[in-house]
């Protein structure tokens, strides 16, 4: 009698105790479950993820994020195919100005598809960077001209493509420079004239800034042909 009085209550707390555990369980997993089902619906969570990281999105998940835009980025970075004229101009500007091919194939790439879209010819960008800086995309003047085609920033903000970009990134820089460019030629209603003034040259009546560009554009040109020759 005193053994069962005193087991029940004993087998009693046990059994609530168990009870409370089993219904936090089942409440967790069902809001586990609500979360999951409200993320898939909403587009939030990938219905190709595995359900751990759909739930719990590990730092690994946002690692491998970051990887495969990092992989789209190169991948759209190196999808323009340089043409012909333009592969014998990029050889003659890794010997001339001692760049590697590396470092000047998405520069030649950016010319390449700005110059298409502006109807530029792309030789003429590359005249100019060479004309400008050298290829060296941190070059800065003492007016404030910045990177391979000495963009003045505090005139040409409005043309970043974004508010992060910066005018020392090559390829926003020959971007933004052909845009600069190409308004340039069209004010000035003719080729010499329109590089005089991106070249902050318009009172020089020997137009000797043109005569720059013009003749390493020739030199481009001569290289390409070369190429194609060869």
């Amino acid at each position: 009698m005193n053994a069962t009085t005193l087991t029940s209550p004993s087998l009693q707390r046990v059994s609530v105790l168990v009870m409370a555990v089993f219904q936090k369980m089942l409440m967790a997993a069902g809001v586990v479950f609500i979360v999951g089902v409200v993320g898939i619906q909403s587009g939030f969570i990938g219905p190709d993820l595995p359900l751990i990281q759909k739930l719990w999105p590990a730092e690994a998940v946002a690692d491998g994020v970051d990887e495969a835009d990092a992989v789209e980025a190169d991948e759209d970075a190196s999808a323009e195919v340089l043409a012909p004229r333009l592969r014998g101009a990029m050889d003659y500007v890794t010997r001339r100005y001692k760049v590697s091919t590396e470092a000047v194939q998405p520069i030649f790439a950016t010319a390449q598809a700005i110059g298409r879209e502006l109807h530029i010819d792309p030789l003429l960008i590359i005249a100019v960077i060479g004309v400008e800086s050298g290829f060296n995309p941190f070059s800065q003047s003492v007016f404030g001209a910045q990177g391979l085609m000495q963009v003045v920033p505090r005139f040409h903000q409005d043309k970043l493509p974004e508010e992060s970009a910066s005018f020392l990134d090559p390829v926003t820089n020959v971007q933004i420079g052909a845009r600069v460019l190409k308004e340039s030629i069209r004010r000035q209603g003719g080729l010499e004239e329109g590089l005089q003034q991106f070249g902050g040259a318009l009172g020089d009546a020997g137009r000797r800034y043109a005569g720059k560009v013009l003749a390493e554009r020739q030199r481009l040109e001569q290289a390409a042909q070369r190429l194609r020759a060869a």
